[in-house]
């Protein structure tokens, strides 16, 4: 006997249900009644889902033809149809022997069981269509040749809501076209990966995305599944009156090619397999394969929203197909993703950081026109540009911050917020533009305010400051040098002047909030009460999902969302308190450094660009600080009991520090003196004659600042006055002082700039943005407050070890005085 007439005979055995060729059309969505398995002598009408009668097989196969055809045809047809049989070479054993018998029994004898296997078999080539298999399929006439091609007729309008569980039925079929039944697909029916029951029908609830991916053996999938079992996935859902119909979920396999015809070269198809170990079998048909091919990737996308469908399939199944050796170890993944029409979502989000963006520079160059007028610079230079680059920096950072931070709230809002009677619209999926952009601006963001915060360090750490003593030596001093001539010294105690410094130095690193309570406290509301768990890929806002249940994947625009606004909320709760509350009726201590200077008749004079800084009046309305402790008693009941002037700079006031604005001569005056401050020494032989020239220096700037706030150089005299409202609101002078300098009175103690204290929003935006940065690249909220905690204490150790050194130099006082 032939190779086909061989295998004509088994399938003569298969073709129980042959039906007469009668014309049937399709409808996109059917009503039905799910019938059981069809019996024996039936057969599953895929066109009505019901069972309909088979009839006896009308095939016969004649002895010496090349190819199988029926004995009805004429010559003309024969030759066609043995031409069409051999136009190209089968890609199987399995489809060497069946191929051409179940084209034959389908096209001719109208048998719906061939029908299904010839589909079957242009099924099981997934990597291309361009086979035999599916050249005998396109020449087919057969009314009961299943439906290849997913035609679009468009799905009605659904609504699903937040609790809504997604239906799916699908028909199944042997690899012979044998019907197998209906099953309801749930947990396990698609997924390749083993895993508990809630976990697997997670895939299903409507909202949410899934993933699941696993290692496998080849060898455990073919023992589950020997032969390859075949599927057509459809929706079920009632219709208006209450009626069960099903909606046909097209397939799409992206590997396989059809060059023509170009009409069905993107149409989908309606059928599709998980594991195939037929086709790689040789020699034997009952021989095991060397290869197994597989659905390796299987990805249900859902076009929202499902009330209003559009021109893209509501519903789509992506099937991507590998051949694996059947002894391998392989990745298998299947996934449900909801995708939607962003509309001008990305368009106003473009908007909003063009127009902030363009806010942001005008805002660098305000203040760099300030800067530079404080500074006195004449011509342009880099040190201009870099100044503007570097406020350019922390404006546009803030932008930035913003950008991402309402990205986070209005998808938290949007997303989580929907009602539960209709789900519209998802959160933007990974890979997504949206998603992409919005990590590029959270990333932009960090990298912009730490050059902010480095700026700033920068700045902090380069200021002039000096302690003016103002109190009276009580004696002369008489004595000489060693080298001759009078050495620089005084009989008034340094203690006074070395108490301010030191509490200067402590109060450098002082903040509105303590950023230790601060992490624990952001811990505690996203890990402990579970607001974390808001952040997933799902409408579920259980805070406290139970062990069972399937937790989507997380969204790095909700994390960022959740995670900075609770940031946020707590930091502002923290600053209220302690503006509010704990300065008030607890410790000040911006405030009680200014009283602290007035007690010990100490004043600070800092220098912040190069003629414009701060001054804090700490000049004793006693006249004397370096008293005994009953003096001092005396001195502070009188100020308890008004029998002594205020304590402000000018008569009759109480206000102790102000912003300054020296003219140019001040300001070189200051220079020459100070020159020999912050120069080291150049060599063992001249040390100790520089030490004296530093101490000359020391003495000589506390006479002048002392003299220069005495109103006693005529020629460089100085008036107070009040800031013009939008100079207070700009923070920037109209006037430049050109031969009498200004001190512009300061209630806000601005001098606080200089410190830590009054720069909580470069802080707290750099934390923020620091924690987000590193949950975003680990996705683990504890490691993020472990390198936040650390690389704050990093900068609060840097700020401090350097700014003592920076206020050593500027004061001479030693460093072992400042603990």
């Amino acid at each position: 006997m032939s190779r086909f007439s061989a295998g004509y005979a088994v399938l003569s055995a298969w073709l129980l249900c042959p039906l007469g060729c009668s014309a049937q059309t399709e409808s996109s969505a059917t009503s039905y009644t799910p019938p059981g398995n069809c019996g024996p002598s039936q057969f599953l009408d895929t066109q009505t889902f019901q069972c309909s009668p088979c009839r006896e097989p009308l095939v016969t196969s004649p002895e010496g033809l090349s190819c199988v055809c029926v004995d009805s045809l004429n010559a003309t047809d024969h030759a066609a149809e043995c031409s069409a049989c051999s136009s190209r070479q089968p890609t199987s054993l399995w489809e060497s022997t069946f191929l051409d018998g179940s084209f034959l029994a389908c096209n001719n004898s109208c048998n719906r069981t061939a029908c299904e296997l010839l589909t079957n078999m242009v099924i099981l080539n997934a990597f291309s269509l361009e086979t035999r298999a599916y050249d005998l399929y396109a020449k087919a006439k057969s009314q009961n040749l299943p439906k290849l091609f997913y035609s679009n007729t468009g799905l009605p309008p659904l609504s699903f809501g937040k609790n809504s569980m997604i239906h799916f039925k699908v028909v199944k079929y042997d690899a012979q076209g044998h019907f197998l039944g209906w099953e309801d697909v749930t947990g396990g029916t698609l997924q390749l990966c083993a895993d508990r029951q809630s976990a697997l029908d997670a895939a299903y609830a409507f909202g949410t995305s899934y993933e699941q991916s696993c290692t496998v053996q080849v060898s455990s999938l073919l023992s589950r599944v020997p032969e390859p079992v075949f599927y057509e996935m459809f929706l079920e859902f009632s219709d208006e009156k209450g009626n069960s119909r099903l909606w046909p979920v097209p397939v799409v396999n992206p590997q396989s090619q059809l060059n023509s015809p170009a009409s069905l070269r993107s149409q989908a198809l309606r059928r599709f397999f998980l594991v195939d170990g037929l086709s790689g079998r040789s020699g034997n048909l009952s021989n095991q394969p060397t290869s197994v091919t597989l659905a390796a990737g299987l990805l249900l996308s859902v076009d929202l929203p499902t009330s209003s469908p559009g021109d893209q399939p509501t519903f789509l199944l992506t099937v991507k197909y590998a051949k694996q050796n059947s002894a391998a170890i392989t990745q298998v993944s299947f996934a449900v993703s909801y995708t939607w029409s962003p509309g001008t979502s990305q368009r106003d989000t473009d908007i909003a950081l063009a127009s902030l963006g363009s806010l942001a520079a005008l805002y660098a160059l305000l203040k760099t026109s300030s800067w530079v007028r404080r500074s006195r610079l004449q011509n342009i230079g880099l040190r201009i540009l870099v100044k503007f680059f570097a406020f350019f920096a922390g404006a546009l950072a803030n932008v930035f911050f913003m950008v991402s931070l309402g990205t986070g709230i209005y998808w938290l809002i949007v997303f989580k917020g929907q009602q539960s009677s209709a789900v519209e619209v998802t959160v933007p999926p990974a890979g997504s533009q949206i998603e992409t952009n919005f990590i590029i601006y959270l990333s932009c963001a960090f990298v912009l305010k730490a050059l902010d915060l480095l700026h700033l360090l920068i700045t902090q750490l380069s200021i002039s400051i000096f302690l003016i003593d103002w109190e009276k030596p009580k004696e002369t001093p008489a004595f000489k040098a060693p080298t001759g001539g009078q050495r620089a010294t005084s009989s008034v105690s340094i203690w006074r002047t070395f108490l301010i410094a030191n509490e200067w130095n402590e109060i450098q690193t002082h903040r509105k909030l303590n950023p230790s309570l601060q992490l624990f406290a952001v811990l505690l509301l996203l890990e402990v009460v579970g607001l974390k768990n808001i952040a997933s890929r799902d409408l579920n806002l259980d805070l406290h999902p139970g062990a069972d249940a399937y937790r989507a994947a997380w969204s790095p625009i909700l994390r960022f969302g959740i995670a900075a606004s609770l940031w946020l909320a707590l930091a502002i709760v923290q600053i209220i308190f302690f503006i509010g509350i704990y300065e008030r009726f607890v410790e000040d201590k911006i405030h009680q450094f200014v009283d602290l200077c007035s007690v010990s008749n100490v004043s600070v004079f800092i220098l912040t660009h190069g003629c414009y800084g701060f001054y804090i009046h700490g000049r004793s309305v006693h006249g004397h600080a370096d008293v005994g402790m009953d003096a001092m008693h005396a001195c502070l009941r009188k100020e308890e009991e008004n029998l002594c002037p205020l304590r402000g700079l000018e008569a009759n006031s109480d206000i102790q520090t102000f912003e300054v604005f020296l003219t140019d001569r001040v300001r070189q005056l200051y220079d020459k003196i100070t020159q020999l401050l912050t120069e080291g020494p150049r060599g063992e032989r001249v040390r100790v004659d520089l030490h004296e020239q530093r101490l000359r220096s020391y003495y000589t700037l506390n006479r002048f600042l002392s003299s220069f706030l005495e109103h006693a150089y005529r020629d460089m005299d100085f008036i107070v006055k009040d800031k013009f409202f939008l100079e207070h609101i700009m923070d920037m002078e109209f006037q430049e002082p050109v031969d009498t300098s200004v001190l512009y009175t300061d209630d806000r103690a601005l001098f606080s700039r200089t410190l830590f204290y009054n720069n909580e929003l470069t802080l707290l935006l750099f934390d923020t943005l620091l924690f987000s940065v590193v949950d975003l690249g680990t996705q683990d909220f504890v490691l993020a407050a472990i390198l936040t905690f650390a690389v704050q204490k990093v900068v609060e150790k840097l700020r401090q070890a350097l700014g003592k050194r920076n206020l050593a130099a500027k004061t001479l006082v030693e460093k072992q005085f400042l603990i």
